[in-house]
Formats: C-alpha cells, sequence, structure tokens
C-alpha cells in the first residue's frame, strides 16, 4: 500500500507523490516565542515528528523546515494589536530578543523531553528580514500589492484563488477583517499587512523600502519555505486554526510572486479541548508543559498525543492520562519480558503485525491504529511467553525487531536500551526535580523573610551545579544547563 495524505487543499486524501523522487520536503510553522510551550504545542510537533519519522522509514530523504516566529506575530491575526513579543517584554521588563531567545530555548527544550526531533534547518524571521523585502517587492512590481504611509499591504482582489484553503468566502473574509476597527488606509478589509511601520518606542524594527518597521506575520513562512524548499513544496503542515488567516496568505503571498504552485500537500493538525472545553489562555486552562512533567512522564504525554490521530481533536483530563500511562507501562513490561526471555520454541508469525502497522500508517499517519497493532502484539508475546514453550529464538528477534522499528524508531513511546539503566536515570531525573523542587520552596521562604543572601546563595550554588534559575510573576523556574 503506498503513503496516501488527507489533503486539505482538496479535502480528500491523495497519493504521495514527491516532486522530486525519492526526496520530501516539509515545512511545519514553528512557535511564537513569547511564552513556554503548551500541550497544544505538543499535539502538533509530535504529530508531525511522526510524519517525518515514517516517511525516513519508507526511504525518503526528508528535508525538514520548523520556523521561529521571532518578530511580526500581531496579538490580532487582522494586523492590529501589538507584537506578541514586544508585549511579553514589558511584562518581564526586559528586551524582545531576550524574550525571544529565552522561549525559544525553553521550547526546545520541552520538545527534546518529548523525543522530537530537531528540523534539518530552523530559521528565526528575525534572521530573514532581507529575504521578505525581497518577496514584498516582488510582489509590489507584479501588481500583488501597494504602499499606504509606510505600510505594504497585499491585495486580495488581485488574487481570485483567496480563500480556496479555509472555504471562505470574499465576503467572509471582509467581515473577518472588520472584527477590529480596520486601518482605513487599506483598500480592501480583507487585505493584510506584508510590512508595518514601526511607531515611536518599537524596539525591533529594520530598514526598508517604505519604512522603518517590521515584516507582517505571513511573510516568513513564504520567504523561508522557498529560500530553504524551493517555489513548491511538497508537505506544509501547522494547527488548524492556521489555515485562516495565515496559511490563506501564505498561499496567496507565494502564489502571486512566483505564478507557481506553493504546496502539493497541506497538513492540519487538531486542537486541544481539557475536559471537553476549548484549551487558551484567555480561558485560563492552557495547560503547560513544564508544568505536566513534574508529575508526567514525558514518554507519556507523546503516548497520549498519539493516541489521538492528528486531524482529531485531543481532550485532556486526568482520566485520560492516567490510562495513557498505564496502557504505556503494559507496553514497556512487554519489551521488558522479550528483552529478558530464554528462548523457547514456539513461533509466532509477525508479519501480518508488521503490515498491519504499516498500512496504518500509510493511511494518513493513523496512529492509534498503529498503536493497537502493538498491543495486539503484545498480548500474543505475552501469551507466548506464559506457555511452557515460549517463544523461539527466530520469534524473539522478529518481536524486538518490531518493537524497536515500529514502537521505538517511529512512534517513540518505547524505551528500547538497557531496562535497568533506563530504570536507573528516570529515578535519577525524579530525584533532582524533588531536590530542585524542595530548595526552590526553601529559596521561595527566605525571600518572603527577606532573607536574600540565603535566597542569592541558593540560586548561585544551583547555578554552579548546572540548574539555572529564572524568577516569573508565575514563581521561579529552572532549567539544565546544556554544558554540564
Amino acid at each position: 500500500m503506498s503513503l496516501f495524505i488527507y489533503n486539505s487543499l482538496s479535502r480528500q486524501k491523495e497519493e504521495f507523490t514527491p516532486l522530486h523522487p525519492g526526496i520530501a520536503t516539509l515545512y511545519v510553522c514553528g512557535p511564537t516565542v513569547y511564552g513556554h510551550a503548551h500541550l497544544g504545542h505538543a499535539k502538533s510537533y509530535v504529530s508531525f515528528d511522526v510524519v517525518v519519522k515514517w516517511l525516513r522509514h519508507l526511504g525518503y530523504t526528508v528535508k525538514y523546515i520548523q520556523n521561529i516566529t521571532d518578530v511580526g506575530h500581531l496579538t490580532d491575526d487582522a494586523d492590529e494589536g501589538e507584537d506578541k513579543i514586544a508585549k511579553q517584554a514589558r511584562l518581564e521588563k526586559t528586551d524582545p530578543m531576550e524574550i525571544a531567545q529565552y522561549y525559544t530555548r525553553s521550547y526546545y527544550e520541552d520538545m527534546d523531553r518529548l523525543g522530537v526531533d530537531r528540523p534539518n534547518i530552523a530559521p528565526t524571521a528575525t534572521g530573514h528580514i532581507p529575504e521578505q523585502i525581497a518577496l514584498i517587492k516582488k510582489l509590489m512590481e507584479n501588481g500583488h500589492a501597494y504602499e499606504v504611509n509606510g505600510n505594504v499591504y497585499f491585495s486580495v482582489s488581485s488574487f481570485p484563488d483567496y480563500g480556496r484553503l479555509s472555504g471562505r468566502t470574499d465576503q467572509e473574509a471582509q467581515q473577518s477583517g472588520g472584527r477590529v476597527a480596520s486601518r482605513s488606509e487599506k483598500r480592501h478589509p480583507a487585505d493584510f499587512a506584508l510590512w508595518k511601520k514601526a511607531e515611536t518606542g518599537h524596539l525591533m524594527k529594520w530598514d526598508s523600502p517604505w519604512s522603518t518597521g517590521y515584516p507582517g506575520w505571513h511573510a516568513e513562512c513564504s520567504a523561508m519555505a522557498m529560500k530553504y524548499l524551493g517555489d513548491t513544496i511538497d508537505i506544509h503542515g501547522g494547527g488548524m486554526e492556521n489555515k485562516f488567516p495565515h496559511h490563506e496568505c501564505e498561499i496567496a503571498q507565494s502564489e502571486a510572486a512566483t505564478g507557481k504552485p506553493y504546496v502539493r500537500y497541506w497538513m492540519h493538525n487538531n486542537m486541544v479541548t481539557v475536559n471537553g472545553t476549548k484549551m487558551g489562555k484567555s480561558l485560563k486552562n492552557s495547560v503547560n508543559l513544564k508544568d505536566l512533567f513534574q508529575t508526567i512522564p514525558p514518554i507519556v504525554i507523546r503516548f497520549f498525543i498519539l493516541q489521538s490521530h492528528y486531524r482529531s481533536p485531543l481532550d485532556f483530563s486526568e482520566t485520560a492520562i492516567k490510562a495513557s500511562q498505564s496502557g504505556l507501562e503494559k507496553l514497556q513490561e512487554t519489551w521488558r519480558a522479550l528483552a529478558t526471555a530464554a528462548p523457547g520454541s514456539e513461533e509466532l508469525d509477525t508479519a501480518g503485525y508488521e503490515e498491519r502497522f504499516t498500512d496504518a500508517m500509510n493511511d494518513d499517519f493513523n496512529t492509534p491504529i498503529a498503536i493497537s497493532v502493538l498491543f495486539d502484539l503484545a498480548r500474543a508475546v505475552n501469551t507466548a511467553l506464559n506457555s511452557k514453550q515460549g517463544l523461539s529464538e527466530n520469534s524473539l528477534e522478529e518481536c524486538k525487531k518490531i518493537f524497536e522499528s515500529c514502537g521505538h524508531d517511529v512512534l517513540g513511546i518505547i524505551e528500547t536500551g538497557n531496562t535497568e539503566s533506563s530504570q536507573g536515570k528516570a529515578a535519577g531525573k525524579e530525584m533532582v526535580d524533588d531536590i530542585v523542587s524542595i530548595l526552590l520552596d526553601v529559596r521561595k521562604q527566605a525571600r518572603q523573610n527577606k532573607d536574600f543572601a540565603l535566597s542569592d546563595l541558593i540560586r548561585d550554588r544551583l547555578a554552579d551545579s548546572g540548574v539555572a534559575i529564572k524568577d516569573t510573576k508565575e514563581g521561579a523556574e529552572w532549567s539544565i544547563s546544556e554544558n554540564k
């Protein structure tokens, strides 16, 4: 069976045929770095991590680009409001670039713990200002963009296909643009900003032919995707909430600039809910990954995410997490039993399990079905190992290969290293977490008692041991320095 991907553009599953044989190009919208990663980020990036791992498993050379948005993403999608990073910098009384750098490190730290592979290239918006200016120039030259008072806008009416990805009509786009006070200087309410003139006091700004300012949110992805992957890319991924306006704007500006199809397969992951309610900071139910990791092993979070299809919503609850933890432990127990079992005589036909796993993954990366295949195999293995005959040496090796290839290499949910060593490392990590938490509690009490000498001593001694402390409004946060 060939690989089939659900294409959000055509709204149907299509056989995957890359533009260049043997090479798969993939661009996924990365985070806007103004806060710690949450469960919604995990849902997206774990899902696309499995996409990358499966493509590589199939033998493709994958060129994977995931950007970092460190400027230009406004608090309103309709080109109004303020830059999210600048706003956070004001709240934390620091520089916007420090905010971006700090939360970028935090993001990668969390993704590493979730077993998410780093992209081949992780470009930043601030590192590609010339490319964005060049794209905007091209759009102005061919009549798709216009400048007013130092601001540059894309003319939606110049691109008849605007709305084909999201299914929004021109009238709906106008209404979306009118939800906030639209700039009167726009020719059309749905026109979107390519370049914004910086107001007095705006720190992150660059010179351009139109004004000293900064690029609009949408420009960065088109500029960076085409720089590293070419005018037409195979797969573009992101959250379902990015279909409109972000991805719709990407298509318009990219195809208007090149005259070529921008993306061949659009993939969108669904949202996360908490106890049935949409997750969001405004609802005060956003689930911070660092908080989750205090009580739940990251691999359990990864397993929990993959138990739902990437296009299905993921509902977070304590009951669901406990069930995931219990289920994952059963798979891990089977692996440990396989790893320590003595050869017997019973033969187990594993070909059917491999075929079913492959069929599931080739059917639009259906990880819930793929995981169910591993559970079926685990039950067969446990039955055989508990019998008098036991599994033959050949069957033991074949079962190990499936757990290693499918469970570890592709899904990233089975820890196949030295069992005793893995358990020891996990116990050691939990002990470090507990000790640092205790010290931070003591430090907090010292600060409340105005014993700043003791507070500083704890901070400095932790720093000497490789534990960095950052004080925030929500309390002290810590991370382990990479050079320790």
